[in-house]
């Protein structure tokens, strides 16, 4: 049996779990070993339901699959003003380019609904009815484009930019889409609040990892660890005799 070896912060995280979490329990106490020891942050994916070993693992396996983001080619076009410094949110017609912002026209969401149910370069139907199809994005580098290229061009021109496939809306860069994505869309649990749910589904990998660490002999060498101090002596003195 491998000798555990609890690390000056191993013990500190540890102590202040037990104060915590009182009366702790053993299995809950070596999950929060375990999640120290291997820097382990978990996260939970709400709307697939399920819940990744990392921010970055759930980023990684979501954008193999296409989930997080897409390309997307606007039109930046450059007529009378509709955005400047103060705007925050702007509605693009992606036929034309054509912009509304949320400082600059009073009614914005509807005025681009009105804008493409109209514009003559709408050429898409749905049930023989133009699509009311837009944009939306709240990124300052997005909203930026508009103001600066209005500067130097007044012809339309194409930009490649990045859609977010959970909400739609539009980033400057696929770095932005995934911050939103972070800020937004997952949840960040403790390896114990993963072990003890079961409603979600923990991935494949995550799920193996926990369960080659919750094996009797490793839980039984980090008991016989937790011993060699006199701080932990209550706790692992509770823990034998309830199983006794």
């Amino acid at each position: 049996m491998t000798k555990v070896v609890i690390t000056d912060e191993q013990k500190k995280a540890l102590e202040h779990f037990l104060d915590e979490n009182r009366p702790a329990e053993l299995i809950g106490t070596y999950l929060c070993f375990i999640e120290n020891k291997f820097e382990l942050h978990p996260v939970l994916f709400p709307k697939d339901k399920i819940i990744y070993q990392s921010t970055e693992d759930a980023i990684r396996r979501l954008e193999s699959e296409n989930k997080l983001w897409h390309e997307t080619e606007i039109k930046i076009s450059f007529g009378q003003a509709s955005v400047n410094d103060e705007t925050t949110k702007i509605y693009i017609c992606p036929f034309t380019g054509k912009v509304f912002g949320d400082n600059t026209h009073p009614n914005p969401q509807d005025a681009i609904y009105d804008w493409v149910s109209k514009c003559p370069e709408n050429t898409e139907r749905a049930g023989g009815l133009p699509v009311k199809r837009f944009y939306v994005s709240e990124d300052a580098e997005v909203i930026r484009n508009y103001i600066d290229k209005a500067k130097t061009k007044k012809e339309p021109i194409k930009k490649v930019v990045y859609s977010s496939v959970l909400s739609g809306k539009l980033f400057n860069t696929k770095a932005a889409v995934l911050e939103d994505f972070k800020k937004n869309y997952l949840k960040k649990l403790s390896l114990m609040e993963v072990q003890n749910q079961n409603k979600y589904k923990i991935e494949d990998h995550f799920l193996e990892f926990i369960q080659k660490q919750l094996v009797e002999d490793k839980i039984t060498a980090f008991v016989e660890a937790l011993a060699e101090f006199d701080t932990f002596m209550p706790y692992v003195e509770r823990w034998i005799e309830a199983e006794d």
